[in-house]
């Protein structure tokens, strides 16, 4: 039997109290802090492009780019503090106090659920636009999408503190031992609000947007009477159709994919724990949608390709650079 001076703890002076460090292979742990690194800086730069991009340029400064400004913050602020602290949470040992492990759990969840409010926003933003742009410019105005946002916002801080009600009423109460970080919440709960809710929502509202622009393009199609003008438009159409249907794959899929593992974890009863591999590999997938979400947002607009040059190339500083040109060629 090991002895307790050949049991390495997490707080060797609290002796029975303390944790037993778990050990990670050296080249595991190395792939683990160089991935999250990367993946955290990379998160920080696009999400910054895109704030920088559309607070600075006035022709930017439109109801659509306030949820993608809205966004980017959240995906922004999960890259500079949320991705870091999640690279501590894969060491064997917690060694902040309790209180630091429920707030960071606390934002995480703000900014999370945040990003998520945000891409339903932009949904329903897109579905009205397609569905009923006759009236979109009454129906979204700025001032609307400013009280959505903050809505969102709100809402976000209001499930985070309620889904975290015990573990802030008692920080560390569900610590098996001293070096622990773990919370525990209704996942079945979360599950509902903050998945099947959300995917729902964005699945419907897309395959509507899908079915109207289909059903709009072959409208345009059916009165060409001009056969050379007709190919030409059946080949734009075509082409609509199928940037319509890759986009629509393409945001399901990745939060289908990013979300699935971490509830199917959540939903086995076990707490969050620091120092899993599966918790570690779970809390990833979910962090890294706050680096894609730039890319199926903001990357398919030309005027950001644009404004990234403008930025990258510091013609930014330039005196009325707001006034610059981004939107056309």
């Amino acid at each position: 039997m090991e002895t307790l001076e050949e049991i390495e703890l997490c707080f060797p002076q609290l002796l029975n109290s303390s944790c037993k460090k778990l050990t990670r292979p050296r080249s595991e742990a190395l792939i683990i802090y160089i991935l999250m690194s990367c993946v955290s800086l990379l998160t920080v730069v696009l999400n910054l492009l895109v704030i920088v991009s559309i607070s600075h340029f006035r022709q930017l400064h439109t109801p659509t780019n306030l949820l993608l400004l809205s966004l980017a913050v959240s995906d922004f602020l999960v890259g500079l503090i949320v991705m870091p602290f999640q690279i501590l949470l894969t060491e064997p040992c917690w060694l902040l106090s309790d209180s630091v492990c429920v707030l960071y759990y606390i934002f995480a969840f703000i900014t999370v659920c945040a990003s998520v409010g945000n891409m339903v926003l932009i949904s329903v933003d897109r579905y009205v636009a397609i569905c009923d742009p006759l009236h979109y410019s009454t129906k979204v105005t700025q001032r609307r999408v400013q009280s959505f946002v903050v809505l969102c916002w709100v809402s976000s801080v209001f499930y985070a503190f309620m889904i975290l009600y015990d573990n802030i009423k008692q920080p560390g109460r569900f610590n098996s031992c001293y070096g622990e970080c773990v919370i525990n919440m209704l996942g079945a709960v979360d599950l509902v609000i903050s998945f099947i809710i959300p995917i729902s929502a964005i699945i419907v509202l897309y395959v509507r947007v899908f079915v109207v622009a289909v059903s709009q393009a072959r409208s345009m199609r059916s009165h060409v009477v001009a056969v050379k003008l007709q190919r030409s438009l059946t080949v734009t159409v075509q082409s609509s159709e199928l940037k319509a249907a890759r986009t629509l794959g393409v945001v399901v899929a990745v939060f289908l994919m990013c979300y699935c593992p971490y509830y199917c974890v959540s939903l086995t009863g076990y707490g969050i724990i620091m120092g899993s591999s599966i918790n570690a590999f779970t809390d990833f997938l979910v962090l890294i949608t706050s680096c894609l979400n730039p890319v199926i947002y903001a990357f398919l607009y030309p005027w950001f390709r644009k404004s990234t040059k403008f930025i990258v190339t510091l013609k930014i500083l330039q005196p009325r650079s707001c006034e610059a040109n981004v939107l056309y060629s």
